[in-house]
């Protein structure tokens, strides 16, 4: 059986889209896969996928995560707007080449929905990346808002629903659950 590298999508308003892209990276780890999860958003905070994730990385190598972004936009200013642009933009040239380095098995793309959402990548961008991706790299998206292109072009796309969440009762996200 040939394989074939697949694009996977993670989007909806419910809470797990990065969690479910880290348990799939858990998994190809597991398989022997090389991962790299390359974060768009994430980057100021200290969230506990990545001391996991790194542990893992340092046992063989075989996964990397980098927190890439500057953190998240809301209430951002013209000029904080253009340094996350900025970043973004970076985020995706080094996600290219990566892509096309041949040293992964699957590459996340953590947050790249939001990135679009906000403004800060324009969709043709995204899709020319896809386009260009080695046909035996998996590439996992994740976000809300996933544009109906984006949903087009993948082969797998799952949404996560909210349907009950702790902040609506007034409780803080708390560190373990949230990040």
């Amino acid at each position: 059986m040939e394989k074939k590298g697949l694009v996977l999508v993670h989007t909806g308003d419910g809470k797990g889209k990065t969690t479910a892209a880290i348990g799939l990276a858990v998994r190809a780890w597991g398989d022997g896969f090389r991962i790299l999860i390359l974060q768009f958003i994430k980057g100021s905070w200290k969230y506990g996928e990545l001391a996991a994730l790194k542990a893992l990385g340092e046992v063989d190598g075989r996964m990397e995560i980098r927190p890439l972004g500057i953190g998240f936009t809301k209430n951002a200013s013209l000029e904080e707007m253009e340094l996350h642009r900025k970043k973004a933009q970076e985020a995706l040239q080094e996600a290219s080449a990566e892509m096309m380095s041949g040293q992964w098995d699957m590459i996340i793309l953590d947050e790249i929905n939001y990135a679009v959402k906000f403004g800060l990548l324009e969709e043709q961008e995204v899709l020319g990346i896809l386009s260009e991706k080695p046909k035996n790299l998996h590439v996992v998206l994740t976000g809300r808002d996933a544009l109906p292109s984006i949903i087009n072009r993948a082969d797998l796309v799952t949404e996560m629903r909210l349907i009950k969440h702790p902040f609506q009762q007034g409780i803080h996200a708390q560190r373990g659950i949230e990040f």
